[in-house]
């Protein structure tokens, strides 16, 4: 049987593969997936048009520890921003712009995909 911290991971990683398949549906063209570094990690790193997209996925089963929109509080927001601003400064780029953009994947207790959001821009970030 899975540990509680084993079926949180799994979890995670399914919303993380449904994240990124609506995000190609969105045309967004993906460029890298669990950018890590020693502050955390991007889930992914996408391009739509003109603009660097970094992607923060979160996953929630059932909303008894509020929905995965919820889940991106100012403290996590900052240190998005700081990952933004790493990454920047590890991969140059040619293109003008960069955002952060949030996808909230939830899933209904007895595991039934419920809905996927993209919250684009999510996080304002400081002239990145």
């Amino acid at each position: 049987m899975a540990t509680p911290d084993e079926r949180r991971k799994k979890l995670g990683a399914l919303g993380e593969r449904i994240a990124e398949d609506y995000l190609r549906r969105q045309k967004y063209v993906i460029r890298e997936r669990n950018f890590r570094c020693s502050i955390g990690e991007i889930d992914l790193v996408a391009v739509e048009r003109d603009t660097l997209v970094l992607v923060e996925v979160r996953t929630r089963q059932g909303s008894r520890f509020g929905t995965a929109k919820e889940s991106v509080a100012t403290r996590k927001q900052e240190k998005l921003v700081q990952l933004a601003e790493l990454y920047l400064q590890s991969h140059p780029t040619d293109l003008p712009k960069c955002r952060i953009d949030v996808v909230a994947v939830e899933f209904a207790p007895d595991g039934r995909l419920l809905s996927v959001e993209l919250i684009r821009n999510a996080v304002e970030g400081r002239g990145y």
